[in-house]
């Protein structure tokens, strides 16, 4: 591996790391020496990066430097595609077109021998059954980033309604179900709402407090206050919230894209953006307990 390339590896290292990480762990993970390690950081010091930390403490890496990337590898090119796919066929008209952009910008810088690696049919992604869309997903991501409360009608199981107010601060894929998640006024904790079961949804001019960010930390905060476990298998239910816990054989996982977090064995944990969590279950449900999230 070359000097540029080892550098470049070390600073997508840093910025995996929101808090300080030793040099030791950094050689490890890297495969080089301690003293190569500290090598390169005075090297990328150098060069503007704000790495603050030394020897037998850290390093963090501080953000507004930027180091273009070499090259994607076969195989990133090969998740950004899969993940561009997912996208276009699993979400909204919105969402869909910003990932045709984002492949197009991607494709563009590539050289030839890998432009086509983009788009080599080497995954397929399903189309969700079409059907008349109860919410309009563009507008519930807009209410979440300007952070507007949305009044709702919602459906129970036994098809009872209830208007609410809520404070929307996730939007959640489950196969053919979006889950919306946030602050319920009217029952005065955090809930999760399906989607299909909305009646009838109206942004509200009202902004709710706070930061989203925060509420949705509080919500896991909560969910993990009571249970003890470290990730979000789980959702709130009637006063309080259950984790998975009957022993059952996991046939996928929550992939939460909103903090990255340790989970048990048969869970998965990346990080993307914020707002938006997946279910990676094989099964196909309308509600198959795989995940042991509960509507209200």
């Amino acid at each position: 591996m070359s000097k540029s390339e080892r550098l470049f590896d070390l600073m997508q290292m840093l910025r995996r790391h929101a808090r300080p990480v030793s040099g030791t762990d950094l050689a490890r993970e890297a495969g080089v020496s301690l003293r190569t390690v500290y090598r390169d950081i005075a090297a990328l010091q150098a060069l503007g990066a704000e790495i603050e930390g030394e020897p037998g403490v850290g390093y963090v890496l501080r953000p507004g430097f930027l180091l273009p990337p070499l090259m994607f590898s076969e195989e990133e090119i090969q998740a950004v595609a899969l993940g561009v796919q997912w996208v276009q066929r699993q979400t909204d008209e919105g969402l869909a077109f910003a990932a045709h952009n984002a492949l197009s910008k991607i494709g563009a810088v590539l050289p030839a021998e890998l432009r086509h690696r983009l788009d080599d049919k080497s995954f397929h992604v399903s189309r969700r059954a079409p059907k008349t869309a109860s919410v309009d997903l563009q507008m519930l991501r807009q209410a979440m980033r300007e952070q507007h409360k949305l009044r709702i009608v919602y459906r129970d199981p036994k098809g009872a309604e209830t208007e609410r107010v809520i404070w929307p601060i996730m939007l959640g894929f489950f196969e053919t179900r979006r889950i919306i998640a946030g602050w319920c006024e009217l029952r005065k904790d955090f809930r999760t709402f399906r989607a299909d079961r909305i009646a009838r949804i109206k942004p509200l001019k009202q902004r709710y407090p706070g930061r989203r960010r925060d509420l949705v930390k509080q919500w896991r905060a909560q969910v993990d206050g009571q249970n003890g476990v470290g990730g979000p298998p789980y959702a709130a239910s009637g006063s309080g919230t259950r984790a998975i816990s009957d022993g059952r054989k996991r046939t996928g996982a929550w992939l939460s894209l909103d903090t990255p977090m340790s989970l048990a064995s048969s869970f998965l944990s990346v990080r993307i953006v914020p707002s938006l969590w997946v279910c990676a279950s094989a099964s196909v449900c309308p509600h198959c307990h795989s995940c042991g999230l509960s509507f209200v």
